[in-house]
């Protein structure tokens, strides 16, 4: 029987999620997200407050494992890949100001690449860490 904790996330609003202690949600952001969130002056504090807001449902699910999520006082539109309840991947960005939203054809390959994050091993991850081409963030457990 799964052990169900409450979470209070408005006043007389409470969340009730499966307890998954022990179970690790790691949170990246790829070099190109990086490169592109220092541009826009985006820190990483916000997006880990944003990633435990997507963790909460406060996020457009494209889904897939794809989401949509608004950053910098609604400026700026992020795209994250999630596997499910293991990881969570920043991968995209883009200005409001330059476009409205994602083109399907670009949905479709983010849904592609989301199923194939779903098969790295974490021999893998840490490759892509040691690489830098995937950055670990809200590392210190309050993601």
């Amino acid at each position: 029987m799964p052990n169900l904790v409450s979470r209070k996330i408005a006043p007389g609003a409470t969340l009730w999620f499966e307890d998954q202690a022990g179970k690790s949600e790691r949170v990246f952001k790829t070099a190109w997200f990086t490169k592109a969130s220092k541009k826009a002056h985006i820190k990483d504090d916000e997006l880990c407050i944003a990633i435990r807001q997507v963790m909460l449902g406060q996020a457009d699910d494209l889904g897939g494992g794809i989401f949509k999520k608004r950053l910098d006082k609604n400026r700026h539109r992020s795209i994250i890949l999630a596997k499910g309840g293991r990881y969570w991947v920043y991968e995209y960005l883009f200005a409001m100001k330059d476009r409205d939203n994602i083109e399907d054809s670009e949905l479709v390959k983010f849904r592609r690449l989301a199923k194939s994050y779903e098969t790295l091993s974490n021999r893998q991850i840490d490759e892509l860490l040691q690489d830098d081409l995937w950055m670990e963030i809200c590392d210190d457990g309050k993601a």
